[in-house]
């Protein structure tokens, strides 16, 4: 938490240079912050903030091919006593990312196409210790909650997320440490709860409804 009367020190972990730029650009115009540092990689975001006091790291979740995932990374930070809070900015709205980037220890999760206020009062948010969400992020918590069996739990929004992606069911079992048949048990209550009968309409509900990425 931000010590009183302090700016607060931010990290920016994004691998486009020009997204960091954009983001430095806005948070340089208040007063009450200052740019510490910047990561073009979830891990080196993660070397930064244990070198480092960093009040909040505004956190991007895909990293490019073969590099941690923004969650992985936030999961690592948070972990350590004294963490700094995990503000995510990204353009990603799925479920599957959202319920990733809460399990991992995210203090907030804000949209890319956010206006510049927005962002500035979700970084004080955070800051703050509070949470921080973007409106249609709250929005579709707030839809979960309202009608829980119906959705899809993390796991299961794991498994299908993986089938999006082309993986089989022994792919997906080796990738998450599970057993085929826990595998297709998933795979069972997936079809139910979005009533589909197949993979592939299973993939393109879920699409459709913006709980995984395609």
């Amino acid at each position: 938490m931000t010590r009183p009367g302090a700016p607060v020190r931010l990290l920016l972990a994004d691998d486009h240079p020009v997204v960091r730029a954009g983001l430095r650009a806005v948070l340089d115009t208040e007063e009450d912050f200052v740019v510490v540092a910047e990561a073009a990689t979830a891990e080196r975001a993660v070397e930064l903030a244990a070198a480092d006091d960093f009040d909040v790291v505004l956190m991007d979740l895909q990293f490019g091919p073969g590099r941690m995932h923004g969650c992985e990374a936030t999961a690592a930070i948070t972990a350590r006593p004294g963490s700094p809070r995990v503000l995510v900015l990204t353009t990603y709205d799925t479920d599957a990312d959202i319920l990733a980037a809460v399990e991992a220890g995210a203090s907030g999760y804000l949209l890319k196409d956010a206006p510049p206020e927005e962002l500035s009062g979700a970084v004080r948010t955070a800051a703050a210790g509070q949470s921080a969400l973007a409106p249609a992020v709250a929005h579709r918590l707030m839809d979960r909650m309202r009608t829980p069996a119906q959705a899809l739990t993390r796991r299961e929004l794991e498994v299908l997320q993986l089938v999006g992606d082309g993986l089989s069911n022994q792919q997906i079992s080796k990738k998450l440490f599970l057993s085929q048949a826990t595998v297709k048990t998933h795979l069972v209550h997936i079809y139910a709860k979005l009533g589909v009968d197949s993979r592939t309409s299973a993939v393109a509900a879920a699409t459709a409804r913006r709980l995984i990425r395609r």
